[in-house]
């Protein structure tokens, strides 16, 4: 008789006694707790993978619904149309009851600018805490709102930089217009929730009661302009307004959209990470289920072993990971609300979702246990008992569907709106998406079949790695797709940031380092004033007195004279005279790209430019990557903006202008990040004023260095800008990639020891013929070094091939921006962190080389 003949046992019927049943399941359930406090080293690995599976998802659920979608709440409250007057509108009071009339209820604030010595300034603010769309603009830190004349409450930048506190008497500014040098008991202290830079000192509402004159009159109303309501009701807006409305929150990035999408992928996620992690366990266990199985034990049985497992694996994960999320958001979210300028509530978080993840993670758990416990209770007796392998499925079988899942997912992507798609289109970018991740989990056991093929010639160690990693072709897969899973989502937040980015004139980026400081010079406050105004000697050199005073206590070299080319006393449309900055236009569309100031031989040589780097055609220098590529551009005068003549007329506009890309230049969006030279300064007959002095301090700014600055630019009447909480496109993807690293780094660490572990006995067998340390830590290295290659390429080409058909009407717009180092450091950088710690850390010899025991 044929040992082939001797496998194949008979299969066992299940127990036609329910109560033979029960007391079977309950002895395999103590049986496997045993065995899991025995083997508690081996459990905490897979514990670990859900662990960090569940942390990652609800940390980027916690995120994802804290971060302000758009600046609607910021701007516009609760309303639907925002309605602005200026103060000196001829009979306000009856203007804005007519607009109340014929809209509804209305939410109206009266705001008078006051200096504050900080860009941006501050405002007296008459606001009612409980008007209907205005209540989320408005909180109360401590104290009580002020409610009778004579009161106020402040922000806690106000209180800072007047040293006030409840109680305190405020006098208000001179800059205040009529209500300068009025005094206020400050009763509370007071925020806006969703802009935390936004300063006020909030009076009791209603014109009169703490504003003798405002300057703006914001009105809010509940309806829109567009709706038939607002058309039967006719125009009563007087035609010195400005009306605008909130922008359409229903797009792919909504925070809602994004929380579903985070948790589908997220439960995805932990279903990879478990099915790699009880793929390992149910063979490692193989020996020991064939013995239950020549017991008497059914496959029923055998599959209810490694179901209890997944069960106490994943309610460990689940509880461990739940705690270690939220931990962390708990520490993150202070850091999120300094970069969106936005107050976060840390419980107010989409608890069902949580909950849900939670549960969806146990449910994962267990059927990533009771798939492998499938084909493990298959196994003959004979062979279970031998530990002898099953011959790896033809990869066939795996390579057809997963074609067919990435082309679904990919004709589902091609046909779902694509940035001009709407949030409606959310369900089928997340079944796209889901579709791509099971077309990676299935084609990753070809591609790891594949590499091994081709390790003939390969030394000893790394081919012995490839073989392994083949033979156990269902463990390896599932660990390379839970790899190429957080290493796709990694590379389409890439993707996605740098489409938000990628316009040069609409540059977006950090104003400024922690380390750097403008002074303004007088009435040159670029968020109050058209920069580029002249100021009176007396108070120019005062400001540059005290620019040079502020950078000797700073411990900082010569502040830098900021300089700007204007056309002197243009009359725009509808606006005084005054000085305009010329600036680099779109003759193809609306764009423009920023305040420029003048490329001075010191500002130059402040940044390390030399003369020889700069090139004598040059009309523009900028560190911004695409501008010099960008077509259709213009730079023309101050003239030219006011009064938009026909064409490109000489000695106003200088069409296609040179410019050249610097990289030395600083990339604030508030710092010479674009330059004009003087002889394009001259070619458009501009004058040179200066506007304001940059200094460079050796360290970050402090509070206190912050609040000494700015009362001393109150003193003289001018303001200071220092960082704003405004993230920039390296920020992001640095962020992205730094995450999606870490988490492919750590499912890669503990699913590399799972299969490193199952071949102990191998490597023992190495040992007792020879092998040397170097073979034993090249055989780690090369697994990990090859599934994180094989993971960072398959999740990199399928996210590219996603973004190609989601996006394929705008493909400049999708890839022109994308900043590749950080797509590298994934396909390249993680593979060899990944290898070289795989190196480091696995020449530990075995402890024994005799044949292992059953469990």
């Amino acid at each position: 008789m044929s040992m082939l003949t001797l496998e194949r046992d008979r299969p066992v019927h299940e127990p036609d006694d329910p109560r033979r049943a029960a007391a079977a399941r309950r002895a395999l359930s103590r049986w496997v707790l045993r065995l899991a406090v025995r083997e508690w080293k081996q459990r905490i690995l897979i514990v670990l993978l859900i662990t960090v599976a569940t942390a990652a998802t609800l940390f980027a659920i916690a995120v994802a619904s804290a971060t302000p979608g758009t600046p609607n709440a910021g701007i516009y409250g609760t309303a639907q149309t925002l309605v602005q007057l200026p103060g000196n509108t001829p009979g306000l009071p009856g203007v804005v009851a007519k607009i109340e009339r014929a809209y509804g209820s209305a939410s109206v604030i009266y705001d008078q600018p006051i200096v504050t010595g900080q860009a941006g300034g501050a405002d007296l603010r008459a606001q009612d805490p409980n008007a209907p769309y205005t209540r989320v603009l408005l909180a109360l830190d401590s104290g009580r709102y002020p409610t009778a004349a004579g009161q106020v409450a402040v922000t806690s930048g106000l209180a800072q930089l007047y040293r006030l506190r409840i109680g305190s008497v405020w006098h208000v500014p001179a800059s205040a217009g009529a209500s300068a040098g009025r005094a206020f008991t400050v009763t509370g202290i007071v925020e806006n929730p969703s802009n935390l830079l936004d300063e006020f000192a909030l009076v009791p509402p209603g014109q009169g009661a703490g504003l003798a004159s405002p300057q703006n009159v914001r009105i809010f109303l509940g309806i829109s302009m567009d709706s038939a309501a607002a058309s039967a009701a006719g125009n009563v807006i007087p035609k010195n307004a400005t009306v605008t409305a909130p922008q359409p929150s229903d797009s792919i990035t909504s925070p809602a959209t994004i929380v579903l999408i985070v948790s589908v992928l997220g439960l995805a996620f932990i279903g990879l990470v478990a099915t790699a992690a009880f793929t390992v366990m149910a063979q490692r266990r193989q020996r020991a289920l064939g013995m239950l199985a020549s017991l008497g034990a059914t496959e029923r049985d055998v599959r209810f072993v490694l179901i209890v497992d997944g069960v106490v694996a994943g309610v460990l994960g689940a509880i461990i990971g739940a705690a270690l999320g939220l931990g962390l958001w708990f520490w993150y979210y202070p850091h999120l609300e300094t970069a969106t300028a936005h107050r976060t509530d840390p419980l107010n978080l989409p608890w069902a979702a949580v909950v849900i993840g939670l549960l969806l993670a146990v449910a994962t758990s267990v059927i990533a246990a009771a798939w492998p416990g499938r084909a493990v209770s298959r196994v003959p007796v004979v062979a279970a008992i031998s530990g002898r392998i099953s011959a790896p499925h033809v990869v066939r079988r795996s390579l057809r569907p997963g074609l067919i899942f990435l082309a679904a997912g990919l004709f589902v992507l091609y046909f779902s709106g694509g940035w001009n798609g709407g949030g409606g289109d959310a369900y089928l970018v997340i079944a796209a998406m889901i579709a791509c991740v099971i077309a990676c989990a299935l084609l990753a056991p070809f591609a790891v079949d594949r590499l091994a093929q081709v390790a003939g010639r390969a030394p000893l160690a790394t081919r012995l790695a490839l073989r392994d990693l083949a033979r156990y072709r269902s463990r390896s897969g599932a660990a390379l797709a839970a790899v190429s899973f957080a290493v796709f989502l990694a590379t389409i937040a890439i993707v996605i940031a740098s489409v938000r980015y990628d316009d040069a004139l609409d540059y977006i980026a950090p104003n400024m380092a922690s380390n750097q400081l403008i002074m303004y010079a007088p009435g040159n406050d670029p968020t109050q004033y058209q920069p580029g105004q002249v100021t009176p000697a007396a108070k120019l050199a005062a400001s540059r007195q005290e620019a040079d005073t502020l950078a000797a206590q700073l411990h900082a070299p010569a502040p830098l004279e900021l300089d700007l080319a204007v056309s002197v006393n243009v009359t725009a449309q509808g606006q005084p005279t005054e000085n305009q900055s010329g600036a680099l236009v779109s003759l193809h569309g609306p764009g423009v790209g920023g305040r420029m100031y003048l490329a001075t031989p010191a500002l130059l040589k402040t940044f390390g430019v030399s003369a020889s780097q700069v090139n004598p055609a040059a009309d523009v220098l900028t560190v911004r990557a695409g501008l010099p590529a960008t077509g259709g551009l213009a730079l023309v005068s101050g003239s030219f903006i006011a009064e938009s003549p026909p064409g490109c007329p000489a000695g106003s506009c200088i069409l296609n202008p040179v410019i050249q890309e610097v990289g030395k230049l600083p990339a604030g969006t508030s710092l010479p990040n674009t330059v004009i030279t003087e002889q394009a300064a001259r070619a458009l007959h501009e004058t040179i004023v200066p506007v304001g002095w940059l200094v460079q301090a050796p360290a970050a700014l402090t509070p206190v260095q912050i609040n000494a600055a700015r009362q001393a630019a109150v003193a003289i009447g001018t303001t200071i800008e220092t960082k704003s909480g405004q993230l920039g496109l390296g920020q992001i993807s640095e962020g992205a990639t730094v995450g999606g690293i870490l988490i492919a780094l750590g499912v890669l660490a503990m699913t590399v020891g799972l299969i490193r572990s199952e071949t102990a006995s191998d490597l023992r067998t190495l040992t007792a013929t020879g092998a040397g340390w170097r073979t034993r830590r090249a055989l780690t290295g090369v697994t990990a070094g090859v599934i994180a290659l094989l993971g960072a390429a398959l999740g990199t080409v399928a996210a590219f091939l996603a973004s190609l058909a989601w996006a394929h009407s705008s493909l400049t717009q999708t890839f022109g921006n994308v900043p590749w180092a950080d797509v590298g450091l994934l396909v390249i950088g993680m593979p060899l962190v990944g290898a070289a710690a795989g190196w480091l850390l696995g020449g530990r010899a075995p402890s024994a080389v005799s044949r292992q025991p059953l469990e």
